[in-house]
């Protein structure tokens, strides 16, 4: 029996093609011994060792990551706080109202969140910097977590925390011990996705970094623009190489609360 074929998978290839060519491109070129990337001139590490001697750029990714985990820790914290409370507001039209502005900022461009950011810090006279960098990936990172957590908030219904009223729970403990390990999978996945979205934003930051800080995403635009450097590819292929270890570890810390869910519900039934 001969199976047909099916155009859709080879669109599924293409795209994924389109995608990953021009990393694997970086990738490889980042183990060349040429300068350029017209040909491959043979392996070698160099460009990986000029890389770790160049302590301007691992201060410059240091500071990346440390916005990155800030910024996620705290928006997580704040879009977890908004979506328990987008969930318990009684009224629909107040609700639509904050989740069309939550909208909002998820499909502005970045050009524009950026102008607006260095505008409201020149008028209020706020240094650009650490914090202003900090500020804007905090604001820009909460509608997201806002969009990851709510559904999980959603599918766990009043039913369960009837039940855990009924058995004596206060307030504290309901959220302690009912909504947050139940919605966790949606808190893990908001996080993920503001730490990814920090890492790699260029256009906001770009407006509101100055007094000598900078990130990763600008620095390697400012170094991209002076020619080529295969140092940059090195970075590249370790940044993805990060990327990808971020992308297995949330699916087995999802696949651990599922099994955990999972062994809960069996013991209870």
């Amino acid at each position: 029996m001969t199976r047909k074929f099916k155009w859709r998978n080879l669109y599924l290839w293409l795209v994924f093609i389109v995608l990953y060519a021009p990393i694997i491109f970086l990738v490889v070129y980042s183990f060349s011994a040429g300068t350029t990337m017209n040909n491959f001139h043979g392996f070698t590490w160099s460009h990986y060792q000029d890389l770790f001697a160049d302590s301007r750029l691992i201060a410059i990714f240091l500071d990346t990551l440390l916005i990155a985990l800030l910024s996620s820790v705290i928006a997580t914290t704040i879009g977890t706080l908004g979506a328990l409370g987008i969930n318990n507001t009684t009224r629909p039209v107040t609700r639509n109202t904050i989740l069309s502005l939550n909208n909002i900022l998820m499909v502005s461009p970045d050009v524009i969140i950026g102008a607006s950011f260095l505008i409201f810090f020149t008028a209020l006279k706020i240094p650009l910097g650490f914090g202003s960098v900090l500020l804007s990936h905090i604001a820009f990172s909460i509608p997201i977590v806002v969009l990851m957590v709510l559904p999980k908030i959603q599918e766990m219904g009043t039913s369960l925390l009837d039940a855990a009223s009924d058995l004596g729970a206060n307030n504290w403990q309901l959220l302690s011990q009912v909504i947050v390990p139940y919605i966790m999978p949606g808190i893990f996945s908001g996080f993920f996705m503001a730490l990814t979205y920090s890492l790699d934003d260029f256009a906001v930051t770009f407006f509101v970094t100055g007094n000598g800080f900078t990130t990763l995403s600008v620095e390697i635009y400012s170094r991209a623009r002076q020619g080529i450097n295969l140092e940059i590819n090195a970075l590249s292929g370790l940044m993805f190489l990060l990327a990808l270890i971020l992308v297995i570890g949330y699916y087995f810390i999802n696949q651990y609360s599922s099994r955990h869910r999972a062994a809960a519900r069996g013991r209870r039934s």
